[in-house]
């Protein structure tokens, strides 16, 4: 077996690599290997994924073109500063998400300058998001944040992403004090729009300049073809918009929901391309709907090992236990001395029956609560002030959504009874949530969605019919139910 094409993924415990063939623009699969991360040196993982592979049998041609991303580095710590507290929320969270960066406080003008300074001075932040002011609305509360700032004497790139009138003066300020910064378009230039691609790029190559701080990730820059490194979330996102959306010459499938569930997260991603059609009007206010065509959650204390605990805090260990159908104290007992076992073991791989069904339940609730908390609901009571009535749907809407991909090692690993088990009970019952009724799970079992997404931008057309048929989906409405 010869691949020609390697994409590799550097996570915080497993390095993951991905063997392809391209032939005249068709992609297709070889293998796969992993080998455990070395956070001291990455290199090493990387060296031993690739060794594995060609152990395997896999001859790698020269001149092979090689990509890579990776959650490693852990993620930017942001902060946004802007204007109004819930328009500033949702700008920056749409514009960490995917884009390697965690936002870890979030202030208005209606904060005080001391409590600003103090926020900054705290959290040491690699990137603020200066935002704030529609075009042509309020200017006053960039420039009083960018000379706070200033002031903070902070090292962190800044992201100019606000009213355009104001950025100009912005940059000055920060010029004359030698503040590194990147100016963006506004993230948000009318109340109805969010336009946070660029501001998310920047971040991004913030993101690339940052890994490679860490040793060894220097040399998978120099390695890879493209001389980047994408946030494995980002690439899993692209891979989902990809599939969905299609390209000029290959038709996408629609809407869809990616779950990937992994030791310290689980990441909901829903991609409904009719979204963008929409007219500006029809989308009402930004802060109160979740109209973009592609959206993500992250959850980040719902993860079967390092944030298992978190599952069992959030709903409870009888909570946990019902999904296998046990309530008796000494499961209670022994499940939540297992989950702290995990948080202090994270690459213990279950090993007794019990320990494979707490891990069964525990994915269940993960996913369960991800999926509620992603997914808009049907309000129960009037509200006049946002003129809402009892039976309206409120945020984002799944009920149409046909597709569900499952990613994350369980789903690599597991029986095919198990990840029926954990995707049916998890969609069971929605409740007032707008979930869809009957989706078809489609499982990510050789753990592909991360590397079409890196190779998407340059291999589209080959990447989206390599999807359609790894993932067994047919366009006229008949795809498999699973892999």
């Amino acid at each position: 077996m010869q691949a020609n094409l390697l994409v590799f993924d550097v996570g915080s415990t497993y390095t993951k690599l991905t063997a392809f063939c391209l032939t005249q623009g068709e992609l297709n699969f070889v293998a796969r290997s992993q080998a455990p991360t070395t956070i001291a040196d990455i290199e090493i993982g990387i060296v031993s994924a690739r060794k594995s592979l060609e152990q395997s049998g896999v001859e790698v041609a020269g001149g092979a073109s090689i990509y890579s991303t990776s959650s490693a580095a852990g993620g930017l710590r942001m902060v946004a500063l802007g204007y109004m507290p819930r328009v500033t929320a949702k700008a920056a969270k749409e514009v960490a998400m995917s884009a390697g960066a965690r936002v870890l406080e979030i202030v208005s003008h209606e904060d005080l300058p001391e409590y600003r300074l103090q926020v900054l001075r705290e959290i040491q932040p690699d990137i603020v998001l200066l935002a704030g002011g529609t075009d042509g609305g309020d200017q006053q509360s960039l420039l009083d944040n960018a000379h706070i700032i200033v002031q903070a004497n902070i090292k962190a790139v800044i992201i100019i992403a606000g009213n355009k009138e104001a950025q100009g003066q912005a940059a000055r300020i920060f010029d004359e004090h030698a503040v590194p910064y990147i100016r963006v378009p506004n993230v948000m230039p009318t109340i109805h729009e969010l336009k946070v691609k660029p501001a998310r790029e920047a971040i991004h190559e913030q993101f690339i300049k940052q890994i490679t701080l860490a040793k060894g990730l220097h040399k998978l820059v120099d390695i890879v073809s493209n001389k980047k490194v994408m946030p494995t979330p980002g690439a899993v996102l692209l891979g989902a918009e990809l599939l969905a959306q299609g390209t000029f010459e290959q038709e996408g499938i629609g809407d869809l929901i990616v779950v990937d569930i992994g030791g310290a997260t689980t990441d909901i991603h829903s991609v409904l391309p009719d979204l963008e059609k929409l007219a500006i009007e029809e989308k009402g206010l930004i802060v109160n709907n979740e109209k973009q065509p592609s959206y993500r959650t992250v959850e980040g204390n719902l993860g079967l090992r390092v944030s298992a605990t978190g599952i069992v805090e959030t709903v409870g260990p009888l909570g946990v236990l019902a999904k296998i159908g046990s309530t008796g104290q000494q499961e209670t007992d022994q499940l939540v001395a297992y989950t702290e076992y995990l948080e202090k073991n994270p690459g213990h791989i279950s090993q007794s029956p019990l320990e494979k069904q707490f891990d069964l339940a525990l994915a269940v609730c993960a996913i369960e609560v991800a999926l509620k908390r992603h997914a808009g609901y049907i309000a129960q009571d009037y509200n006049p002030v946002m003129g809402i009535m009892p039976g309206t749907p409120v945020g984002r809407d799944l009920r149409r959504v046909k597709y569900v991909i499952a990613v994350g090692g369980i789903f690599t690993h597991g029986t095919f009874a198990e990840k029926q088990f954990i995707l049916s009970e998890a969609f069971k019952n929605p409740g007032i949530s707008l979930l869809p009724d009957k989706p078809q799970f489609i499982m990510d079992e050789q753990y592909l969605l991360y590397a079409l997404g890196a190779l998407g931008t340059q291999y589209g057309d080959g990447c989206a019919a390599f999807g359609r048929e790894y993932f067994k989906i047919n366009l006229k409405g008949n795809g498999n139910e699973t892999n």
